[in-house]
């Protein structure tokens, strides 16, 4: 099969991201704050892509013009988007903030439209209000399955943080055109650390490493190694390949990952709630996709 390593590290990609509800809900309810988790992740792979480094031709700057832009997207891709990720995740069920996850590319046409570098047709605008009708059915379900703390909040953070992470996805592609993505992400990842480190700095140095066992090791290291590093990489990977299209589909492949963990591990239901919310969520995002050549008027 053509493109089949592409194929498979962006399906590896999309089955860490759908094991990773579940784990991170395991750790965060353990051993370690959401925000500390962060610091973790932010500065870990931060470390790794600049190693990176080493292996590359690329240059290690940035051009001074462009350094708003990149403080920019650190600020909604990784201090809001992944802060609010994780803290919302740490409070509702994996099933919700996987299904939620899938909001995001609506989020990505409404920011589009908003600045200007997308037409809004009554096509887009149909799907983002049948998505988000989704969205709202799925956090307005009261349940009392699984480990959840406040499903309401948690799923509000992890709308907010797909409309931060739709912000930084039309922000960056400017910054993917001009330097090599690896390196995009490098500087991305170093400047949101700056942000994250005042946040998480009290959690993570609460963190009581001498309780860890080794299922606590493992789960913080799959997070940070598995989840956040070689994701990034694997869709870069995939993105090359396969198009920004073809790897963006396997997005739909994690509610059924992390449901599947979810159900077996951590005792949680997908109810008929969750299945008419996911339908509305999925229609939404095919209608906002739809190729349309019809503007609404503004």
């Amino acid at each position: 099969m053509k493109n089949s390593k592409a194929h498979a590290a962006v399906l590896a990609a999309n089955l860490i991201f759908g094991i990773n509800f579940s784990v991170v809900q395991y750790i965060t309810k353990k051993m370690v704050g959401p925000f500390g988790l962060n610091v973790i992740r932010v500065g870990v792979s931060s470390l790794l892509l600049w190693l990176l480094l080493f292996f590359s031709t690329t240059k290690a700057g940035i051009k001074k013009e462009h350094i708003g832009r990149f403080i920019l997207c650190a600020f909604t891709g990784i201090f809001v988007n992944q802060m609010l990720f994780i803290k919302g995740l740490s409070m509702t069920l994996s099933i919700h903030a996987s299904l939620l996850i899938l909001v995001t590319p609506i989020f990505i046409t409404m920011v589009a439209a908003w600045l200007g570098t997308e037409p809004a047709t009554f096509t887009k605008v149909a799907g983002l209000v049948i998505g988000i009708s989704g969205a709202v059915l799925l956090a307005l379900q009261k349940e009392h399955s699984g480990n959840a703390s406040d499903i309401f909040w948690g799923d509000i953070f992890v709308i907010i943080n797909g409309i931060s992470y739709a912000f930084y996805f039309v922000l960056v592609k400017p910054l993917m055109k001009a330097y090599n993505p690896v390196h995009v992400i490098r500087w991305v990842f170093t400047f949101g650390l700056l942000f994250t480190l005042p946040f998480g700095w009290n959690q993570f140095a609460a963190i009581p490493w001498s309780d860890f066992q080794v299922a606590d090791i493992a789960a913080v290291s799959f997070i940070v190694l598995g989840a956040t590093f070689c994701t990034y990489l694997f869709n870069l990977y995939g993105i090359h390949h396969l198009g920004a299209g073809i790897t963006g589909t396997y997005i739909y492949t994690q509610p059924i990952f992390a449901a599947i963990i979810a159900v077996i591990f951590l005792g949680e239901r997908f109810t008929f709630y969750k299945i008419i919310a996911a339908l509305l969520i999925v229609a939404g995002v095919l209608l906002v996709n739809k190729k349309s050549t019809a503007p609404l008027d503004t």
